[in-house]
């Protein structure tokens, strides 16, 4: 897979605004100069060093792979955050054992159009040379440098194996460089959403370069090589729509998330955007006691979004009444957690694993032992339903609720510092802690809401105390977290 910049630029004026006028940041500019640069200088070098090595391949040979190359970038995957996906690399690398080592790079940089902002069209076509004439020289290196084992001779497949894997390490940072400097995402969750889970079977398949560039120098069907690589084509294309409904079904995921929580913030408009902060802390939090699992840390914002759906279940008149819940009332509350796990379980080990069942029903039990619905304690409560747990009560202490007043932060802090130990995992609370101290966008919530909605009065977040609030029955004082 060769990865590409091309999704539409997203800082398009208007649908009177030319692609062609469109400038990017100076910092984007300068590192795709950068990147042609390192290109034009390894492109030249690799020329003068195999100058005098022959070609090889005739002009429509040159015509048919520079196609191949065309074509992988046509049928590109598009992926998340501002990048795409395409099987140029199995041709480029092809090229580069039919040919001197500056072939492919120029083949790569040259055989190119697409319909993106023209600095991302510039930008692809040197990182793609870049990548090409970098992965030419680690070839010959493994050709210069025979390995063998016993009588074997593995210079060629060792060879092929690291070509890929620097063509690879080369492009994808790169792109995933030039995303982060164009719209400040994190470089980890760049190759988390567009590289991580693909990365595999890069190095996997490219043993087909290798395959692909004998069987062009062995004809085995109707005297031209070509044919058999055609052939290669179909499977090829069935890898490639393979990715594409690998990130299309995570979209729909996506989306079925998002659908859900709109549902629920209908329901009950005062938890606006409530567990959107939940899991951008669970997920902060999970990523620390992790030490940087992001698999992990997705895992648990995805659960975290759906923590609270079983309250579509919930009558309105109770879980919006700002007075004091009778035993009955609260219990019914209480079910939203069984309600919610029996709300999602047709979709059980087909879009939702064990892990966000544990934390939709064991969210709100306590290290104590003393919470709901199975009175857990300790160890006892999956570690993905403590994460929850502590975010879930530090956002609504800060939230406020019809019957208290919010927290301010500092507040929120120190009552999570006392519960440790009897609502809360000690471990949690110190990592937690540890966090709160880095002033991360959730710590404060009104400036949360503000740089995910632009403007936020303070008006949106409920501040209501009721006189008739009483304590969790499941609790020894005030609430410390919704209900």
């Amino acid at each position: 897979m060769c990865y590409l910049y091309n999704v539409e630029s997203q800082n398009t004026k208007g649908p009177g605004h030319s692609r062609s006028l469109e400038v990017p940041p100076v910092r984007v500019l300068l590192f795709i100069l950068a990147t042609f640069l390192g290109f034009v200088l390894l492109e030249l070098w690799l020329y003068w060093q195999s100058k005098d090595k022959p070609l090889q391949l005739g002009l429509w040979d040159l015509i048919f792979w520079g196609l191949l190359i065309f074509w992988s970038v046509r049928v590109e995957v598009r992926l998340p955050l501002n990048a795409g996906m395409s099987q140029l690399f199995l041709f480029a690398l092809a090229l580069v054992v039919l040919t001197p080592p500056w072939v492919a790079p120029l083949a790569a940089f040259l055989a190119q159009w697409g319909g993106s902002a023209w600095y991302k069209e510039f930008f692809n076509r040197s990182q793609d040379g870049l990548a090409t004439a970098i992965a030419a020289l680690v070839w010959i290196l493994a050709q210069e440098n025979p390995l063998y084992l016993g009588r074997w001779d593995l210079s060629d497949g060792v060879g092929i194996a690291a070509a890929a894997f620097s063509f690879f390490a080369v492009n994808s940072s790169l792109v995933a460089f030039v995303i982060h400097l164009d719209s400040q995402t994190p470089l980890r969750e760049i190759w988390r959403r567009n590289m991580g889970w693909v990365a595999l079977s890069y190095i996997l398949l490219s043993p087909l370069a290798l395959l692909l560039a004998r069987a062009y120098e062995t004809p085995l069907l109707g005297g031209w090589g070509g044919w058999t690589v055609l052939f290669f084509l179909i499977p090829l294309y069935y890898s490639r729509f393979y990715w594409d409904e690998k990130v299309r079904l995570e979209e729909a995921f996506d989306t079925t998330l998002e659908l859900l929580m709109n549902a629920l913030e209908a329901k009950d408009p005062m938890t606006r955007l409530h567990s959107e902060r939940v899991a951008d802390i669970a997920r902060d939090l999970a990523r620390k006691v992790k030490d940087g699992d992001e698999a992990y840390a997705q895992a648990i914002y995805r659960a975290a979004r759906l923590h609270d759906i079983g309250k579509i279940a919930i009558p309105e008149a109770v879980l919006l009444k700002p007075g004091t819940l009778t035993p009955e009332e609260f219990a019914l509350i209480q079910s939203h957690t069984t309600k919610g796990a029996e709300l999602l379980s047709p979709a059980r080990k087909v879009a939702f694993d064990q892990l966000v069942y544990n934390v939709i029903l064991h969210h709100h039990e306590r290290w104590d032992g003393r919470g709901y619905p199975k009175r857990l304690a300790g160890h006892e409560i999956p570690e993905e339903a403590r994460i929850v747990g502590l975010a879930d009560a530090y956002e609504a202490m800060t939230a406020g609720r019809p019957y208290r007043k919010a927290k301010t932060p500092e507040e929120a802090l120190r009552e999570v510092q006392e519960l440790s130990g009897h609502q809360f995992d000690p471990r949690l609370v110190e990592a937690f802690t540890e966090l709160w101290e880095q002033n991360p966008i959730w710590r404060d919530r009104h400036a949360y809401l503000a740089a995910k909605e632009g403007s936020v009065s303070r008006s949106t977040s409920p501040q209501r105390s009721s006189a008739s609030a009483s304590p969790s029955p499941s609790e020894p004082g005030p609430r410390t977290s919704e209900e």
